[in-house]
């Protein structure tokens, strides 16, 4: 079979003028960035149609190092949706260079169901990252020169919250000494840095819901704190508005397509496992203002990606899924139910039965949100029609519809199934309202207890003396009502990243608790979960080149 960058480049891709006129958006209106690329003004968001259309939610089961297909299937089944003559959007948050050049690989999907084109989309795309990495670190620049200028005033800070941000997997700037070389090059600091889908300005830009809201979440960060105890916010550097310039077209979602040519907007791109991993609010409204189904996902496993997507992004905007779909693959399955991975393309029925709790658990988690829950299974070449057939009768048995779908090797084609059993579930069984884990008004320690035991069934939870510190300082702040956003291993309902299928009887430990007051939420560090990765032993970048002017190796 080609490679998803072959099949990428096989594609005939509509202008996107073409794409928006076939949406419902006037073409004259978008903004290019060439001939497939586009950006839509905010004010063809119509709330009323927001209301009406139809969300669905792509989660996942524990992810594995085997691959989910989470994006392609959610994908895959826009285009189902389509070639059964719904009128379907798909709405996917933006790659990260760190993953494409490191260890993951693309993110725009994979086979016949990808969004293009994928070389622009997987790395400088429009900018946006680029733009948030600016916007991030120009804050830092002007926090340092503001306490360079006032060192002798005593008007600096005591303590400083806000670090650097790079959009490139790099352990060695995880920790740094900034304002080395005498007085002349600034005051000798501590500092470090985050990859960029973990910056508080990303939180900022998917959470946002127009650009004076933006402006006000921006505003709010937290810096760091004076020698009177007092915070100290990008407010008080009156920089706020320079902030929100570097943003103000960055906001605007991006219009591309699928290889089936319909339309998919692709905006913003924080992980779910450092940060709240959903696209963005105006990407989703967007979608929802010209689809009649509009599917998005959740980043990494349920546990992660969907239970902030709920309890951070539906409770903050009012958006509610009619249903909720978790993937899942007999590969993922196998390794959950203690099959090595040297042997999980070999059928073992024994294994993907013991796997099955994992699926079970995640299921349970959706329903306890008030979804209406359908699983689908995403089939490998590999895979026996045995092992689908054992999936297929334990989903049954539980009351929970079940579809196979081929999507990466059939696009369209191979999601017409599920793309039916998703229109039947909507129109005879949809979602029941949102219930959240917790209550606003629960203090932290609550809210992360109820998400550790109901979730991720989790034992005990420790704190340590930096996280008890921080907690003190979040309810002095009077920021105990925010949601809350766990960052820890994806591989695992614990801690643990080795322990595959549903842990029990776990202890996590709370290493860090960082203060996201413009985002509004509280980031909460679990075990040694990196807000910087590293790069692998062989990372993606050696597959990657351009060959007769073409990129080769994205994946």
């Amino acid at each position: 079979m080609k490679s998803d960058i072959e099949i990428a480049r096989s594609v005939s891709l509509s202008k996107i003028n073409e794409v928006a006129d076939k949406t419902g958006i006037p073409h004259e209106e978008v903004l290019n960035y060439g001939h497939h690329i586009a950006k839509v003004p905010l004010r063809f968001i119509n709330e009323e149609k927001v209301r009406k259309s139809n969300l669905i939610l792509v989660t996942a089961i524990t992810p594995t190092k085997a691959g989910i297909g989470k994006t392609t299937v959610s994908i895959g089944l826009a285009l189902g949706l389509n070639r059964i003559k719904k009128n379907a959007i798909v709405a996917l948050r933006e790659p990260s260079l760190g993953p494409c050049f490191g260890m993951k690989g693309g993110a725009a999907g994979g086979g016949y169901a990808q969004v293009v084109p994928m070389e622009n989309i997987n790395l400088h795309f429009t900018g946006d990252f680029h733009a948030i990495t600016s916007a991030h670190n120009m804050i830092t620049a002007l926090l340092d020169n503001y306490i360079y200028q006032n060192r002798k005033t005593g008007s600096g800070l005591k303590e400083i919250k806000w670090k650097r941000v790079l959009d490139v997997n790099d352990r060695s700037l995880r920790n740094v000494i900034t304002g080395l070389g005498g007085s002349a090059n600034g005051i000798p600091t501590e500092s470090g840095f985050d990859i960029t889908p973990a910056s508080e300005i990303m939180a900022i830009f998917c959470l946002s819901t127009d650009l004076d809201d933006l402006r006000r979440r921006v505003g709010n960060i937290l810096l760091g704190y004076t020698f009177e105890n007092k915070p100290f916010t990008v407010n008080d550097l009156g920089i706020s508005g320079a902030i929100t310039a570097l943003l103000k077209d960055a906001l605007l979602p991006n219009l591309v397509q699928t290889t089936e040519n319909t339309a998919a907007f692709v905006h913003g791109g924080p992980f779910a496992n450092i940060a709240h991993g959903c696209n963005s609010v105006l990407a989703t409204k967007m979608a929802l203002s010209y689809g009649d189904y509009v599917i998005t996902e959740a980043g990494f496993g349920a546990d992660l990606g969907a239970e902030k997507f709920f309890n951070i992004k539906c409770r903050k905007t009012g958006l509610a899924p009619k249903l909720t779909v978790i993937v899942a693959t007999a590969q993922s399955l196998k390794m959950h139910g203690g099959v090595p991975e040297d042997k999980i393309k070999e059928q073992n029925i024994e294994g993907l039965k013991n796997g099955l709790a994992n699926l079970d658990k995640h299921i349970e988690n959706m329903k306890s949100f008030g979804q209406e829950v359908i699983v689908t299974f995403n089939r490998f070449a590999t895979d026996t029609d045995e092992e689908i057939a054992l999936v297929d009768e334990h989903c049954r048995k539980l009351g929970v519809g079940f579809a196979m779908n081929t999507v990466f090797a059939e696009g369209g084609k191979g999601g017409e199934e599920l793309a039916r059993l998703v229109v039947d579930t909507i129109e005879k069984r949809p979602s029941k309202p949102l219930q959240f884990t917790y209550e606003d008004s629960d203090s932290i320690r609550t809210k992360v207890k109820k998400v550790t035991e109901k979730i991720y069934g989790a034992a005990s939870i420790v704190y340590s003396s930096p996280a008890e510190k921080k907690i003190k300082q979040v309810e002095e702040l009077g920021f105990s009502h925010f949601p809350i956003c766990i960052a820890k291993t994806q591989y695992s309902f614990s801690a643990d990243a080795k322990a595959y299928g549903v842990a029990k009887d776990f202890e996590l430990v709370v290493r860090d608790i960082v203060i996201n007051s413009g985002s509004e939420m509280i980031v909460i560090i679990m075990g040694e979960i990196m807000r910087m990765p590293g790069l692998p032993k062989i990372p993606q970048a050696q597959k990657i080149d351009v060959v007769d002017g073409l990129i080769e190796g994205l994946s």
